[in-house]
Order: C-alpha cells, then sequence, then structure tokens
C-alpha cells in the first residue's frame, strides 16, 4: 500500500495545528499541519492515538504506515526527518512523548 493510500484510511487531523513531540533527552521538535508535514500530522496523532507514547512498538507501526518513504528514509538519512525518528525510536528503543496541539487553542 502506497503512502498516500495509508493516508486516506486515517482519522482526519484538521482540528489539530501540529504535535508536539518530546525525546528522552528532552528536546522538543513540532511536527506542523501544513503543507509538506500534513501527512506525518496524521501518522504521529494515530501512533499517538493507539499506543499513547511513540515507543518501540508504535514506532515500527509507524514506518509501516510511511510505506515508501521508509525505503526511502534508509537510503537517504536526514531526507524524511519524521522517517528518521521512528527509526532511531527502534534503533534505541527510548520513546518520545507526544501532545497534540488544537487549532482553535
Amino acid at each position: 500500500m502506497s503512502f498516500a493510500e495509508v493516508l486516506a484510511g486515517l482519522p482526519e487531523v484538521d482540528h489539530l495545528s501540529g504535535i508536539e513531540l518530546t525525546g528522552p533527552d528532552g528536546e522538543i521538535v513540532q511536527v506542523e499541519n501544513k503543507p509538506g508535514s500534513q501527512g506525518s500530522v496524521k501518522v504521529y496523532h494515530y501512533l499517538l492515538e493507539k499506543y499513547g507514547t511513540l515507543d518501540r512498538a508504535a514506532a515500527e507501526a509507524g514506518l509501516i504506515l510511511y510505506s515508501e518513504h521508509t525505503m526511502d528514509a534508509r537510503a537517504h538519512p536526514g531526507k524524511h526527518p519524521n522517517v528518521d525518528r521512528l527509526l532511531a525510536i527502534v534503533a534505541d528503543g527510548r520513546p518520545w512523548l507526544g501532545k497534540m496541539r488544537d487549532a482553535n487553542s
């Protein structure tokens, strides 16, 4: 299944302005709900709703959802930072936390 097909099956995230991720060392990353990262907001939203945190199991599921982008990220590190983050979680096992940001607040 292609990434576009995966996205079509995920819940809508129009109610979100983005997702704030907090890494295991306290780093904070914003994934904005804007062109170029809307798909990542959908994937991360789904994973956080299902798993509660971005742990190894969630990251492995996310890599499947990213479909062809996962292969491209492995071939070209740095090209897909939102996929790279999941690859790192799988590799080191340290989870990230996520917080949804409501578009209306």
